[in-house]
């Protein structure tokens, strides 16, 4: 922790230090763990959803373009030469081919059928199933069937550009090459059974498929499976007539396929028994060529098809082909990607189904007891004892403020408390000391120390203290005049240790500081009330906060371990058994950060000090009597909310964006509007707790989609940073010292 304990920079190392401010390559990885995890979700999506399906499927159109003979002719289309020809399934000979596939529970059960039977079936799979059960489709070609392209996402091609088309068709050619080595020649479209679903604008899309080399499969009977009429219509369906040879069509996917499962044994059973063979469209292909070369066409029993594992040899040498290695590794990668996206998003959305219900709870815990804290605080008999008139000493750690000491120690000036001012210079460079002492204000007292750092400087003002309570508070932070005395009230009760103070940002009037004011109001002091009841508050921070000196003294004074002091003597006072309480009156107005890039290095500063802390202290959890009760209840709530849930929280948006164009928009954007409801029906309690004005909120929504994402970058840029056993320097902000001295009740409104 060396490089942590000075907490300020030298003038000589500013530049240098400011410049390490965000390590570039730590955010990369943060923007990295991001963009993968968007990757992730629209690969999933893409495969799920059938993303860029447009769901239109022509009905009608007319097709004066496309040859008669094409219409008229069997259902095996091909171009030799660019010129369009047609084959038909020669008599007595039946191929069976299945649509929608692969599915791992009845593309498996129709094999199993298949194999009982001993016959081929030709199989038209989806690119996007595939990549998602490769082993299936390893299985259909391992048991000598064949395999041709359905297209990637199941799109009518005869609407999309000639572009999606080839993508359409060389993606799920590269899932088969990555699922079972191998690339085919045989296509289906979707939505196209029959020849006579050609039409005008289809036809050119067979066209250029034919070029490159694609049979295009049709049908000539159709089981019409997909409606499930029962398995005597299905069988009678398909049954094609006279003694004609037929391409049949069933489903091996798409829906439940009980029926035809049913139906399949039975009818194979009856064409067997009516002298049938089976094969595949490449077997189907060779037997119309033999017969077109003997002169006759095939008559049925005549010339059986091809066995099973004949056609399977002809399948390799006529469909499939072996994947180049190129195809080969790019088809695995794809499957592998995909294997991750099925693995990654279902088990996300599970950890944020748990997160959504943590925040839910947390808001309703929040209400509940921000409701009693205020209620029991608020009521005219409540007290925390005899009053607390007795004087405090106000410690004010301050390195190169001079654009906001004289605001701060003006403040002080205007105390209804009596106090005693101490600023603790620590090797300022600008006369930061000098605008102190050139005030002329009573009771200050100007300590000087070589630049050792805040918390240093802090333990130097409480041993320079003179009296037994120690207000703490920030060199660009003012107090309201009755601050201090409200602030010090609690210690007349003599357990309390220590005191936190209402934060509130003075500079609000930017969209980042009204973005921080909402956060100030309703993630932080809301907070607070919870934790007062809960008897567990993490932090007093450190723009206003007061200690019993004694408390201080007993823990060690301000740990130099961590880069969050706060949290750090806040954890440390509960295990040693001191009480610590929250004044919602002790208002203090400071300087919040004015750009994205000082906000970044504050709040990285701030998260990182807090996993600092929190591992510091860890053993907490097992301290027994009341001072473990910030480890038994304090330490989970803080890791949970502090932690674990801003950085899933933020992917609720990224989570909702997925389920708007994948799932459902209407019920997606409703239920992110729901939530985002409920955070603005919290922010507004909270608002109306602390009086602030509610104009502030419109800014709500935009915080949640774009400040929610930085402070996501944020905690995960401090993760890393852990996680590597990084070193975090301290990075003084840029102030403007335009937070001026508040009159009594300038927040309300």
């Amino acid at each position: 922790m060396a490089a942590a304990r000075r907490r300020h920079a030298t003038p000589g190392r500013i530049g240098r230090v400011g410049r390490q401010a965000v390590p570039r390559p730590r955010v990369i990885m943060a923007l990295l763990l991001l963009l993968g995890l968007v990757c992730m979700m629209l690969l999933d999506g893409f495969l799920r959803a059938e993303v860029g399906n447009d769901q239109r499927v022509r009905s009608e159109a007319s097709a004066d373009t496309v040859p008669g003979e094409v219409l008229a002719g069997g259902p095996i289309l091909s171009f030799t030469d660019g010129t369009a020809r047609t084959q038909s399934v020669p008599d007595k000979t039946i191929v069976l081919t299945f649509d929608d596939g692969p599915d791992p529970e009845w593309s498996e059960k129709v094999m199993d059928v298949l194999d009982e039977n001993d016959v081929p079936g030709t199989f038209f799979l989806v690119g996007s199933m595939i990549s998602r059960y490769p082993d299936v489709v390893r299985r259909m070609v391992d048991d000598g069937n064949e395999v041709g392209v359905h297209t990637f996402t199941h799109v009518d091609l005869s609407y999309q550009s000639e572009a999606r088309v080839k993508r359409e068709i060389a993606q799920t050619q590269l899932a088969l090459a990555g699922a079972a080595g191998i690339t085919t020649t045989l296509f289906r479209a979707p939505y196209s059974s029959k020849n006579e679903a050609i039409d005008d604008y289809s036809w050119p899309v067979y066209q250029r498929l034919g070029a490159m080399g694609y049979t295009s499969v049709f049908i000539d009977t159709d089981s019409e499976d997909w409606q499930q009429p029962g398995v005597s219509k299905i069988v009678r369906w398909a049954t094609p007539e006279a003694d004609a040879g037929a391409s049949v069509l069933f489903h091996d996917a798409g829906g439940d396929r009980s029926e035809t499962l049913a139906a399949l044994p039975e009818y194979i059973e009856k064409m067997k028994a009516k002298g049938y063979t089976f094969t595949t469209v490449s077997g189907a292909q060779q037997l119309d060529t033999a017969a077109g070369e003997d002169g006759a066409p095939t008559a049925g029993g005549a010339q059986p098809g091809p066995a099973r594992a004949g056609a399977q040899g002809d399948a390799d040498q006529a469909a499939h082909r072996k994947a180049d290695t190129a195809s080969l590794w790019e088809g695995r990668a794809l499957l592998a990607a995909v294997a991750v996206a099925e693995w990654t998003v279902p088990g996300l959305a599970a950890v944020l189904a748990v997160v959504g219900v943590a925040v839910l709870g947390r808001f309703g815990m929040m209400l509940l007891l921000a409701r009693r804290h205020y209620r029991q605080r608020n009521r005219r008999r409540f007290s925390w004892g005899p009053e607390v008139t007795g004087p405090v000493t106000v410690i004010v750690p301050a390195y190169n403020e001079k654009e906001c000491i004289a605001s701060t120690l003006g403040s002080l000036a205007a105390s209804t408390h009596p106090i005693e001012i101490l600023v603790v210079d620590d090797g300022s460079t600008d006369g930061t000391a000098e605008i102190a002492e050139s005030l002329g204000l009573p009771n200050v007292r100007v300590v000087r120390q070589e630049n050792a750092g805040k918390s240093a400087a802090l333990n130097n003002g409480v041993r320079h203290a003179r009296h037994d309570i120690v207000v703490m508070m920030d060199g660009d932070t003012v107090f309201e005049p009755d601050t201090v005395h409200q602030l010090v009230q609690p210690f007349a009760d003599p357990r309390i240790g220590a005191v936190a103070g209402n934060a509130k940002v003075g500079n609000r009037s930017t969209t980042i500081g009204a973005w921080q004011h909402i956060e100030y109001v309703m993630g932080f002091n809301l907070d607070r009330r919870m934790y007062d009841l809960l008897r567990c508050m993490p932090t007093i921070p450190g723009a206003v906060g007061a200690f019993r000196r004694e408390a201080v003294l007993e823990v060690g004074g301000m740990s130099e371990d961590t880069l969050a002091e706060d949290t750090d003597i806040t954890i440390a006072l509960h295990r040693a058994g001191w009480r610590v309480v929250y004044a919602e009156h002790a208002r203090a107005w400071t300087e919040a950060p004015a750009s994205l890039g000082q906000l970044w290095r504050q709040r990285y500063r701030w998260s990182y000090g807090t996993m600092q802390a929190l591992w510091k202290h860890r053993g907490s959890v097992t301290d027994r009597g009341p001072s473990g009760r910030f480890g038994r209840v304090g330490m989970p709530l803080v890791v949970l909310f502090q932690v674990v849930t801003p950085v899933f929280a933020p992917l609720i948006d990224v989570f909702t964006l997925y389920a708007m164009v994948f799932v459902d928009f209407r019920a997606s954007l409703l239920a992110w509007l729901a939530v985002l409801g409920v955070q603005l029906f919290c922010a507004a309690y909270a608002f109306r707790l602390d009086r602030e004005k509610y104009r502030y909120l419109l800014m709500l929504p935009l915080q949640q989609l774009a400040y929610r994402q930085l402070m996501y970058l944020v905690l995960i840029h401090s993760c890393v940073t852990a996680a590597a056993g990084g070193r975090l320097r301290w990075q003084k902000l840029k102030r403007t010292g335009e937070v001026g001295t508040p009159t009594p009740g300038a927040g309300a409104g």
